[in-house]
């Protein structure tokens, strides 16, 4: 089975191989492997007597789940050497120099022999795997050097392999990790009916790292300058789909301020929002004056948007019409509705907060005018979701220190 995986690992990176002749992203995860066992072979060269984390996420998203582990890790031992890896470009491009790491790499395709080169080089005394990243020659590899291996803010779902007649390989790489530390009672659930229980219902770090991000947010004179104590519409990590149902819901509220903060923010997708708001201004050259004479401005640069929902009325997050919804929790602790497409269902919080009516689910223009009209219109629905947006995020604040407690004992 490990000869089909992993011929399957090959044949996956080949292909992105040829879609890098289109893609620009392909292009930057291949690039980004390029000689990267001997880029690290060069960095790991000099002696080191202290212990080593190494941290992996697929993406940004997972890593700001991971992101109040290392913080802490960081201040309690400040001698440690952090090594932080990425699967995506998404993660690694924004995060490449991430001053809690020592070093930030893309992760070496999951082969047997870059799986031993790895750890060789590095040398790691710990792992942590962020959510869902289940790579079977790392974490066979390292159940052969006895490493501890964790899993923090793991969901799990029915539909995955580990859970089916035909997952016996694969939950086998299960009863070799640490500890698991999951996020709900259904992730408890299913690994206790495949007799994994070495877990802890932890919850999820998110709450700890956007209840900080609320806390630090920066102001910024622009966007206040924008809102200009009007009504402020959000669209958070926006794809195209969002996009289009935005324009209706503008040209319904021309008079509504609307800020858009696309995921992909390179030129061309920036050129497509522009043609689809011609009066739209790009926060790359808004000033505080110009973008008085405008209602829809559109934020060009990456790294911003967690701290401008300190200004929204309302949000809409992008990815619910693709592969699944981006970050609901940055949105939802500064407190306001939220609307996001059908494609929820791996979200715990997603489907939390659509039982307390903060988040509303659309599937069709007519449907998000309908819903964003009746909490327009009623100011006690309003605030009543803008409470209960905030105490969800407070109640559930803590996981941190409860996943801390028990990494420290093998350090």
């Amino acid at each position: 089975m490990r000869f089909i995986y992993t011929l399957f690992i090959i044949l996956y990176s080949a292909i992105i191989r040829i879609a890098a002749l289109f893609s620009k992203k392909a292009q930057l995860w291949t690039k980004g492997r390029k000689n990267l066992s001997k880029k690290m072979e060069l960095d790991f060269s000099a002696p080191f007597s202290g212990k080593t984390i190494w941290m992996h996420s697929a993406s940004l998203g997972e890593f700001e789940q991971g992101r109040p582990i290392l913080e802490h890790l960081r201040k309690e031992n400040p001698h440690l050497r952090v090594v932080l890896t990425f699967f995506s470009p998404s993660g690694y491009e924004v995060r490449k120099n991430e001053a809690l790491a020592d070093f930030v790499y893309y992760l070496p395709i999951d082969t047997k022999g870059n799986a031993q080169r790895f750890l060789k080089t590095i040398q790691i005394s710990m792992a942590i795997f962020i959510k869902y990243e289940f790579w079977f020659n790392y974490l066979n590899e390292l159940h052969k050097q006895q490493i501890p291996t964790f899993f923090v803010s793991a969901i799990f779902r029915p539909s995955q392999h580990f859970f089916k007649h035909t997952g016996k390989w694969q939950r086998s790489h299960l009863q070799n990790i640490t500890h698991f530390f999951v996020q709900n009672q259904e992730s408890a659930r299913l690994l206790q009916s495949i007799n994994i229980n070495q877990y802890s219902l932890s919850g999820d770090t998110r709450f700890d790292r956007v209840i900080a991000i609320a806390q630090q947010a920066k102001a910024n004179p622009i966007v206040e300058a924008f809102a200009n104590g009007n009504s402020l519409f959000l669209a958070g990590s926006s794809w195209p789909k969002e996009e289009k149902y935005l324009k209706v819901l503008q040209e319904e509220y021309p008079d509504m301020c609307f800020l858009i903060a696309p995921h992909l923010i390179h030129e061309e997708h920036i050129q497509e929002i522009e043609a689809l708001f011609p009066s739209a201004l790009r926060y790359s050259k808004a000033s505080k004056e110009n973008v008085l004479q405008t209602k829809i401005l559109i934020v060009d640069t990456m790294g911003m948007l967690s701290s401008l929902y300190q200004y929204a009325h309302y949000a809409m997050i992008g990815g619910g019409f693709g592969a699944g919804i981006h970050n609901t929790l940055e949105a939802a602790t500064f407190g306001m509705p939220i609307f996001i497409g059908p494609n929820y269902q791996k979200f715990q919080e997603a489907k939390d907060l659509i039982r307390q009516g903060v988040i509303q689910v659309f599937e069709n223009d007519s449907q998000l005018i309908g819903k964003f009209k009746l909490l327009n219109t009623n100011n006690a629905e309003y605030q009543r979701i803008k409470n209960a947006s905030g105490q969800y995020i407070q109640l559930n604040a803590g996981a941190t220190l409860k996943i801390l407690s028990k990494i420290n004992e093998y350090l």
